[in-house]
């Protein structure tokens, strides 16, 4: 996240667009936007009676476990420690989310498989903190803007620091495309037939709300009430 915003910073842009540059690197699943994938994951998992055959989903490599494994911290992640502490704290104030009893029994299921420990593959932080945010009534959506404005204070202290290097340059990553494989050849599609072209309407359609249809609509006339 630092270093996309700080590869925009080098360009010169205001300091608006580069935390904008933090923040949509930090929005994916894979990083950010983890403890809201976790959540969503032990929403469709449901009830403790349905872990086994989710786990051997996993195995098969047919759904993906969020919230285990780091590529820093190969063995148990220690914040997650401290977050499990914290989890524990605020469940007993606010109460016990129904999900709160399917992550633990993720968490023991995983952590006596012969599968999981042998790839090292512990909760991290994201598995318990998704479900403080839900516990303290924050909607999932909200989750990474959560995770974003306590970073936003490191990421300008990045964005200053390279404001005030005399040797501030434009930051250009190296960037070697591989093609679609070793043979480097591909077979022509034909024009009507390119997925494009072949996509269902469903397909085509994307998510909308009446503030989205307003913007479509254009401004309303002069007068009207709403």
């Amino acid at each position: 996240v630092v270093s996309t915003q700080s590869t925009w910073a080098s360009a010169g842009v205001d300091v608006y667009t580069a935390l904008s540059a933090g923040v949509g690197a930090l929005y994916g699943p894979r990083h950010g936007g983890a403890n809201e994938a976790v959540l969503r994951m032990l929403e469709k998992i449901g009830d403790k009676k349905n872990i086994p055959d989710f786990i051997e989903k996993v195995k098969r490599r047919e759904v993906k476990l969020m919230g285990f494994g780091h590529r820093v911290y190969k063995n148990y992640d220690p914040r997650a420690r401290v977050v499990r502490k914290v989890a524990d704290t605020v469940f007993n104030i606010v109460g016990r989310d129904p999900l709160v009893e399917v992550a633990e029994a993720l968490e023991k299921h995983a952590l006596s498989d012969p599968y999981f420990i042998k790839r090292k593959l512990y909760p991290n932080v994201d598995f318990y903190s998704g479900i403080i945010y839900k516990a303290l009534g924050f909607p999932t959506d909200f989750f990474t803007v959560q995770f974003a404005i306590p970073r936003s204070v490191g990421w300008l202290a990045h964005w200053n620091e390279f404001l005030d290097d005399p040797e501030n340059r434009i930051v250009r990553p190296r960037q070697v495309y591989l093609g679609d494989g070793k043979d480097q050849q591909r077979t022509y599609v034909g024009v009507n037939q390119r997925r494009y072209n072949t996509l269902k309407k469903e397909e085509l359609e994307h998510y909308t709300n009446n503030e989205s249809k307003r913007r479509q609509n254009g401004p309303l006339p002069t007068g009207h009430n709403t």
